[in-house]
C-alpha cells in the first residue's frame, strides 16, 4: 500500500480526473472488493446512490446484502453498525446530514466512541460514520451546518474532513482500515455535483489503485511567506482563490489544509506560523468554543511571540444558518471575508 502525504506529490500510480464524490466511491468499492467484512448502510444509499452521490454504483456492484437501505431511524441503524463493528465487521454508516446527529447522539457518543475505552482496550469498533456537511445552497438551518467541532470535542473518535478528490479517496481508505471509529465528514460543496454550485477544484487528479492518506496529517495546499491561512474543507478552495487573487500585489499566502481535526496536526500549524508570523483561521463551523479557537490556542500555548500581529479569526456567527440565499452568504466565510482578513493581517 502506498502512503500519500500530499496530493501534490508525484503519484506512484497512473491518475485520472475524478469528482470528489467519484473518488470517495472508488475508495469504498476498492475496500469492499479487498475485504468482505466491509459493508455500507444508510438512508437512500442503495438504488438512489446517496443524495450527494456518495454511493453511486455500489448497489449494482455489491448487491443489497452489502449496500443496505435503511428506514429513517438513525438511532437504529447506527446502533446496528456499532454492533456489527464490535463483532468484527467493518461497517460504513451514512448519517445523511451531520445536523441529524441530535437524534442519534447516544449511539454515537455513549457507544461508538466509548466502547473501546470502557472495555479496557479489549473491544475494537472498526466503523466509519460518514456524513454530509456545509451550507451555501439554501437548505435551511437543519441541513447546512458543519458541526465538525462538535464531533471533535467528543473523545473516542477520529474526525477527518477532505477538501480534494485525492484526499477524499485516500482518507476514506484510511478510515475504513482504522480499527476504531472514524467520523468522515464531506462538504457538499466539494463533491462536484452538477446540481450544486460548481467548484473547479472538485474535479482533480486521483491516483488509481490502492493508496491511503494518513489521518492526522495536514497538507500545505499552497506555500507562502507572508501570512498563514489555516482552514479545511470547502474553505480551502476559497482560501486558494484569495491567495491567487492577492499574489499579483505581492502578498504571498500559505494555505494549510488541516484534513483531520482529530488528531489535529499542530506541528503543521506551528511550522507555518513560525515562518510567516501572521495567522488567519477560516472555519465554516461556529465561532464560539470551536476549531478556530483551538487553532489560535495551539499557537498561544506554544509561543505567542511567534505572531507579529493579532490573529484574524473568521468563522460562522452563533446563529442558525439562514435559508434565504443572501442571508446565508452573509454569514458564511466566503472569499470576500477571507481576503479582508488576509489584508488586515498583512497590514498589521
Amino acid at each position: 500500500m502506498t502512503i500519500i502525504d500530499t496530493p501534490a506529490a508525484p503519484a506512484p500510480q497512473a491518475s485520472r480526473r475524478l469528482t470528489t464524490s467519484k473518488a470517495m466511491v472508488e475508495a469504498i468499492a476498492q475496500e469492499m472488493e479487498r475485504d468482505p467484512s466491509v459493508f455500507y448502510l444508510g438512508e437512500d444509499v442503495g438504488a438512489y446512490g446517496g443524495i450527494f452521490s456518495s454511493t453511486t454504483g455500489l448497489l449494482e456492484q455489491f448487491g443489497p446484502q452489502r449496500v443496505i437501505d435503511t428506514p429513517i431511524s438513525e438511532t437504529a441503524f447506527i446502533g446496528l453498525g456499532i454492533g456489527a463493528a464490535v463483532e468484527g465487521m467493518r461497517p460504513i454508516v451514512e448519517l445523511m446530514f451531520a445536523d441529524f446527529m441530535g437524534v442519534c447522539l447516544d449511539q454515537i457518543y455513549n457507544h461508538m466512541a466509548k466502547i473501546h475505552y470502557e472495555s479496557g482496550g479489549n473491544v475494537k469498533v472498526p466503523m466509519v460514520l460518514t456524513t454530509a456537511v456545509g451550507g451555501g445552497y439554501s437548505d435551511g438551518a437543519q441541513h447546512s451546518q458543519c458541526l465538525w467541532g462538535t464531533f471533535a470535542h467528543l473523545p473516542g473518535m477520529k474526525v477527518v474532513v477532505p477538501s480534494s478528490p485525492a484526499d477524499a479517496k485516500g482518507l476514506m481508505t484510511s478510515a475504513i482500515r482504522d480499527d476504531n471509529p472514524v467520523v468522515y465528514m464531506f462538504h457538499k460543496g466539494v463533491m462536484g455535483l452538477p446540481w450544486m454550485a460548481k467548484n473547479a477544484r472538485s474535479v482533480d487528479e486521483v491516483p488509481e489503485g490502492d493508496y491511503a492518506v494518513p489521518i492526522g496529517k495536514a497538507r500545505v495546499a499552497r506555500e507562502g511567506s507572508d501570512v498563514t491561512v489555516v482552514t479545511l474543507s470547502l474553505s480551502v478552495h476559497h482560501a486558494l482563490d484569495v491567495a491567487e487573487s492577492v499574489a499579483g500585489e505581492g502578498i504571498d499566502v500559505e494555505v494549510i489544509d488541516l484534513r483531520s481535526l482529530v488528531p489535529l496536526d499542530r506541528e503543521a500549524i506551528l511550522t507555518s506560523v513560525a515562518k510567516t508570523g501572521r495567522l488567519v483561521v477560516v472555519d465554516e463551523d461556529y465561532r464560539s468554543f470551536g476549531l478556530s479557537g483551538e487553532v489560535v490556542a495551539t499557537v498561544a500555548d506554544h509561543d505567542p511571540t511567534m505572531l507579529r500581529v493579532p490573529v484574524q479569526r473568521l468563522a460562522m456567527p452563533d446563529v442558525p444558518i439562514p435559508y434565504a440565499h443572501a442571508l446565508e452568504y452573509a454569514v458564511l466565510p466566503r472569499q470576500d471575508k477571507i481576503e479582508k482578513a488576509v489584508r488586515a493581517a498583512v497590514a498589521g
